[in-house]
């Protein structure tokens, strides 16, 4: 349990109002289940539905816990991917490449890039809605757009996804209440908080080589895991994809 506080908060009296509410409770720590490493395989799960309008598409990659080396490339990466909605007015003057395209081709409704990251693995990809005729197009240019990281990311690019990145931190702790809720996800996953300053000295020690060397292990020729729903005849197979998450040329 982690009990946070921010803003106008006298510290001595949450510690009171905690003891009060909480100070019954045993705090003789509890042993966690010893568990076995998890061990990430391709897989692919379809549920067709005719009678929904649209698509929904999900392609993910064994990703890195938080406390990785590799958790900031990461980050990065999904910056660089970005994401879009039809509804956005960015449309071809995005700074990802792959909304460019997506836009420029009208290739989905929207679309957004994830790094889900867990105490000892993580999932990274992109989850899209689209129209049904649009799924093959919309397949091809995504894992273009992933392997992409790979191979061709330039330092201009990572500098400004690293602005791009720190910026979206700061505008997501305006407020006490989300200071409060990285402060304690901060506690359980770190065992401390890291200060915005600390944050970005560690963004800033990422350049263009080490988001390659992330993407090379995450995305370089790596089973990946689709889960689809939706009008999806069209969506290619398993091995369509598979054999887009690497080139023979770069």
């Amino acid at each position: 349990m982690v009990i946070a506080g921010a803003g106008a908060v006298d510290h001595s009296q949450l510690v009171e109002l905690a003891q009060k509410s909480f100070g019954d409770l045993p705090t003789t720590p509890a042993v966690a289940p010893t568990l076995e490493p998890v061990r990430f395989v391709g897989s692919d799960v379809r549920v067709k539905d005719d009678s929904m309008p649209l698509a929904h598409v999900a392609i993910a990659f064994e990703g890195f816990s938080w406390t990785s080396e590799h958790s900031f490339p990461l980050l990065i990466m999904q910056t660089l991917l970005g994401s879009w909605d039809r509804t956005s007015g960015a449309g071809m003057n995005m700074s990802s490449k792959l909304g460019q395209v997506v836009a420029e081709k009208e290739l989905a409704h929207s679309y957004m890039s994830f790094n889900t990251c867990y105490q000892d693995t993580g999932l990274f990809g992109v989850y899209a809605v689209a129209d049904k005729y649009k799924l093959n197009d919309l397949t091809w240019y995504t894992m273009e757009a992933l392997v992409r990281l790979v191979h061709k990311t330039t330092d201009e690019e990572v500098e400004r996804a690293k602005t791009q990145l720190k910026a979206n931190m700061l505008m997501q702790l305006d407020g006490s209440s989300p200071i409060c809720e990285d402060i304690g996800r901060q506690m359980l996953t770190y065992g401390r908080r890291m200060t915005p300053a600390e944050i970005f000295a560690r963004i800033d020690a990422v350049d263009a080589a080490a988001v390659r060397k992330t993407a090379d292990e995450v995305i370089n020729d790596k089973e990946h895991a689709l889960a689809a729903t939706g009008p999806i005849h069209e969506l290619p197979d398993y091995n369509f994809i598979r054999r887009r998450s690497y080139w023979l040329r770069y």
